[in-house]
């Protein structure tokens, strides 16, 4: 397989051999084609001017700064301006543009064909970009390209001090629509606090104390009342006493009365152990409580004798009886000048009045505690309200002073724009005169009619051989007659063939060498005359 491709490359290689002067003609035809080409199309001039651009002049680092995406956003805003229908229908018009297009085509059109040949491009240094236009006249090239510039300069200024206007009337007015939102909101937060006052979450601790004082109080009150309460009944138990404590004296006094005149010596003795009794029972009451030992003796006592004064009474006459209730009655008269009962009456009379004024201010001090209670129960309700509230105003004040700073901002640029003294564009490097056109370009022009002329005497070669019946080979012969070769006999040249050979070659090297001098002097008289430019 492998050697049969080598005889197929081989057999290439003779034929592009046999054909060299074809192709060599072919080659050196296509270099005045391509010549006639390159004289033919209409050069194309390109002129670029390089503008900059100088951040402002005053605080550059304090004012807004001017970052690389920044500067391509403001170019390419000033692209769609410079290149503007109106801006470009204006320089069409000043320099005369596209005489014969503006004969044939709508306005529009034209427009649209100039905008392509303005090419606005960024360099790799943020600041710096170039503009490009492109036509056949170097001259009006040059004047557009300049204009344009100059343009773009003129345009940047109006656009800035008009943003400038604008971010500044807008500011003012978001400014003060802000601050009327902001003044409604402190207002409505002033009368919230005023009515709410004593429920607001900073009372807390203070209403609490509070509250834990007056329950204290409240407490105190309750005890003060049960002390006298206590008090009181102590001096009713003395009041009884006391009073009980003269009925049996006045009882004593008149039994031992009727006992000197011996009219009942049994009953007076009864009645005499039954009082002393009482009074011993009296006495141990006010020291210990009714289940105390002593005093359940001291009362079964007591109830035995008077079990045997009833008795004796009964059996006795009623003189008896007469005599002591007078002998008591005479003792109860003397109760009311008694000085420890009067004493005592006051003692519980005062004490009452002390009762009564304690409940009325325990009775102040509970609607008190409720009132607290009341308030600091409200107090994680209003803290809630109020941290909406405060929070709706947190978002107000950031709001306002982020626009209080926009707009002393935006006052400071546009006094800047005014005086000139913002980021400008600045031309660093005008357009010059285009000593070349970039379109056609001499070299790829001959260059691309050489590959088209060796691909034209090729391509005419394969295809002659094609065409072609002769043998050049066994294999071609056998392959043709289907009969296997059984020798081949080389061709011999004779002498004269020989010669006559050697002077077509000849012949043939100086047409050649000819054709390629005048190939040459063809190209130098054109490029003499300027109209080649490399």
């Amino acid at each position: 397989m492998d050697s049969k491709q080598s005889l197929k490359v081989r057999k290439y290689l003779d034929l592009f051999l046999r054909k060299k002067f074809f192709i060599i003609i072919i080659l050196l035809l296509s270099l005045p084609a391509g010549l006639g080409v390159y004289l033919v199309t209409p050069k194309i001039y390109q002129a670029t001017s390089l503008l900059s651009y100088q951040k402002q002049k005053i605080s550059p680092n304090k004012m807004s700064p001017d970052i690389a995406s920044r500067i391509r956003d403001v170019v390419s805003t000033l692209t769609q301006i410079v290149t503007s229908r109106t801006n470009l229908e204006a320089l069409i018009s000043s320099y005369n543009l596209y005489q014969k297009e503006r004969e044939k085509l709508p306005m529009e059109d034209v427009v649209e064909m100039m905008r392509s040949k303005i090419v606005i491009r960024p360099q790799s240094r943020g600041d710096v970009f170039t503009i490009s236009f492109t036509g056949s006249d170097p001259a009006k090239v040059v004047k557009v390209t300049n204009a344009l510039a100059a343009k773009f300069i003129e345009e940047n200024l109006k656009y800035r001090q008009e943003r400038a206007t604008e971010t500044t009337s807008y500011t003012s007015d978001e400014l003060q629509m802000a601050k009327l939102v902001m003044d409604r909101k402190e207002n409505a937060m002033r009368d919230y606090k005023l009515k709410y006052y004593n429920e607001m979450p900073d009372q807390r601790e203070t209403n609490v104390a509070r509250l834990i004082a007056l329950q204290e109080q409240y407490q105190n009150k309750q005890e003060s009342i049960q002390d006298l309460e206590r008090t009181l009944v102590l001096i009713q138990d003395q009041l009884g006493n006391r009073k009980k404590m003269l009925e049996n004296f006045s009882t004593l006094a008149a039994l031992d009365g009727k006992s000197k005149e011996g009219e009942v010596p049994s009953l007076g003795g009864s009645i005499q152990k039954l009082a002393k009794m009482k009074l011993m029972l009296d006495r141990l009451l006010i020291k210990y409580t009714e289940k105390h030992p002593e005093v359940k003796r001291i009362k079964k006592i007591i109830a035995r004798l008077e079990k045997e004064v009833k008795a004796q009474g009964e059996q006795g006459n009623g003189g008896f009886k007469d005599s002591a209730l007078s002998g008591m009655s005479a003792y109860k008269k003397k109760i009311a000048f008694d000085s420890i009962i009067v004493q005592l009456e006051a003692q519980r009379k005062n004490i009452k009045l002390n009762i009564a004024a304690i409940r009325k201010e325990k009775a102040q001090l509970k609607q008190k505690i409720e009132q607290y209670e009341k308030w600091v129960a409200a107090a994680p309700v209003r803290e809630a309200e109020w941290t909406a509230l405060t929070r709706e105003y947190g978002q107000l004040k950031r709001h306002y002073d982020y626009l209080v700073s926009q707009n002393l901002q935006a006052k400071s640029m546009l006094n800047l724009e005014r005086r000139q003294k913002g980021s400008q564009f600045k031309i660093e490097d005008p357009a010059r005169y285009p000593e070349k056109p970039i379109k056609p370009n001499f070299l790829i022009v001959i260059g691309g009619a050489l590959c088209a002329g060796l691909a034209l005497s090729f391509g005419a070669t394969l295809l002659l051989d094609f065409l072609d019946t002769t043998f050049r080979d066994e294999e071609e012969l056998e392959n043709f007659l289907e009969v296997p070769l059984i020798t081949a006999v080389p061709y011999i040249e004779t002498s004269m063939e020989k010669r006559k050979n050697r002077w077509v070659l000849i012949v043939s090297c100086v047409f050649l060498v000819s054709c390629f001098l005048g190939v040459a002097a063809l190209f130098f008289y054109f490029w003499k005359k300027g109209y080649i430019v490399l």
